[in-house]
């Protein structure tokens, strides 16, 4: 669905009703700058082989750009991911060999081409690697035509260097200290080639920006732009995109789809409508609507839901979406019924506790589900029979009132049992093959 916003003719003013600017170069020229069609970029380091929910802040920036007549470039750092950025970092990060980070350079190029329109006639999407100019690139050419035009004592003062090498930091090596000289040098690279004027990323990134502006001026006497987002942070202080057991990946595979949609569903009430807002691309009458709806009653989940249909649905498509929804829909409306054998392969990958055991009585899959836990905490065999006896236990979303022997005949799908005590507590057991 194209958002309003894409229509409106100041884009920096439309970011901003959303959330979505932190910093801006050169004011009001940046918006009459982008009263014409434009080139804007935007870089992702390859640093793992997935990007995670953090990366679409960016990347759904350079979609609202292109939706607004811009031509986005997406740069994946197959050259910068080699040498790492020393932002938000304590000590020197660990360089990947260079196999490894081509690998991670693939595999994110598969996951950011859903995002963009790259047969879009009047603005097609690029994507970049910037290996691809960085790889022949001689050390003494760099140093004579792109060092020079950089301050060692400007680049000190960058206050991630000046967190390294303050008395207590752990110093800075020169490998990642010329991180910045090369996101410049990509950024110059991008204006010479692409007539690339407008560089985007998070507000962590913008000395490194600007250094790219300031050496586009020196090399080619151009000028050029640069507009930040906010950092987002979760309940924990964290960068957004960590949950309590880690990254939420884009890969279904590392993140399933179900545990996609359940992070969004739970995000907190008080960051629901300003995640609709940066994560969304829906209308602003639509957002505007939701906001009343969770302001009016918050218990009725209105806006999470919409949150949590509409990235499942961007980031991994309908069906994924419909999936996710069937399998909360069975899980806390005992509906077991409806899922399919994909629906349990996703549960038992990242989106239940889950164990695999050989078929037995029910009681000790309660016990060595830790199902069977007493008031004092403790797992016993005496627990998992008095809760069964107790018509406490549901197996498959039936209730059983006696001590059942678990096997293929009676499992879903030949291998899945789903256990599930009181209203909340689910273990999926996984018959062994």
């Amino acid at each position: 669905m194209q958002s309003q916003d894409s229509e409106e003719t100041d884009l920096i003013a439309s970011l901003r009703r959303l959330g979505l600017v932190a910093q801006v170069s050169s004011g009001d020229a940046l918006v009459t700058h982008l009263a014409e069609p434009r080139t804007v970029y935007c870089g992702f380091d390859p640093t793992a082989d997935s990007l995670h929910v953090g990366n679409l802040v960016p990347l759904l920036a350079l979609r609202r750009f292109q939706l607004a007549g811009h031509r986005p470039i997406l740069l994946v750092g197959g050259a910068t991911g080699m040498i790492g950025d020393p932002g938000g970092k304590d000590a020197e990060r660990q360089l990947n060999p260079a196999e490894t980070v081509a690998g991670y350079v693939d595999a994110i190029r598969e996951q950011v081409i859903r995002f963009l329109d790259f047969d879009d006639p009047k603005a097609p999407a690029v994507m970049v690697n910037n290996m691809d100019w960085t790889r022949s690139l001689g050390v003494i050419d760099f140093l004579r035509d792109v060092g020079k035009h950089f301050s060692v004592n400007q680049m000190a003062q960058k206050e991630s260097v000046k967190k390294r090498l303050a008395d207590d930091g752990s110093g800075i090596s020169y490998t990642e200290f010329s991180y910045m000289v090369l996101q410049s040098y990509d950024f110059a690279v991008l204006n010479r080639d692409y007539g690339c004027s407008v560089q985007i990323g998070g507000s962590d990134q913008w000395g490194n920006i600007t250094y790219g502006i300031e050496l586009i001026r020196r090399m080619f006497s151009r000028e050029a732009f640069a507009m930040t987002f906010p950092l987002l942070l979760n309940r924990n202080g964290q960068k957004f995109g960590k949950s309590e057991g880690g990254a939420v990946w884009l890969d279904p595979l590392k993140t399933s789809p179900y545990m996609f949609y359940q992070f969004w569903k739970n995000v907190d009430d008080a960051q629901v409508v300003d995640h609709l807002r940066i994560f969304t691309l829906l209308e602003w009458e639509v957002l505007e609507q939701l906001r009343a709806a969770h302001e009016q009653d918050p218990g009725a989940r209105t806006a999470h839901t919409a949150l949590a249909r509409e990235l499942t649905r961007l980031v991994h498509g309908d069906d994924a979406r419909e999936g996710a929804e069937r399998i909360t829909g069975a899980l806390f409306g005992n509906n077991v019924e409806s899922l399919s054998e994909s629906d349990f392969a996703q549960l038992a990958l990242d989106g239940l506790p889950s164990s695999e055991l050989p078929a037995g009585p029910l009681s000790e899959a309660l016990v060595e589900s830790g199902l069977a836990k007493t008031s004092l905490g403790k797992v016993t065999l005496g627990q998992a029979r008095k809760l069964i006896a107790g018509n406490s236990i549901a197996v498959n979303g039936a209730k059983v009132g006696e001590d059942v022997t678990l096997d293929r005949s009676n499992a879903r799908f030949g291998r899945y049992h789903l256990l599930k005590s009181g209203k909340k507590n689910h273990h999926l057991v996984v018959l062994a093959q």
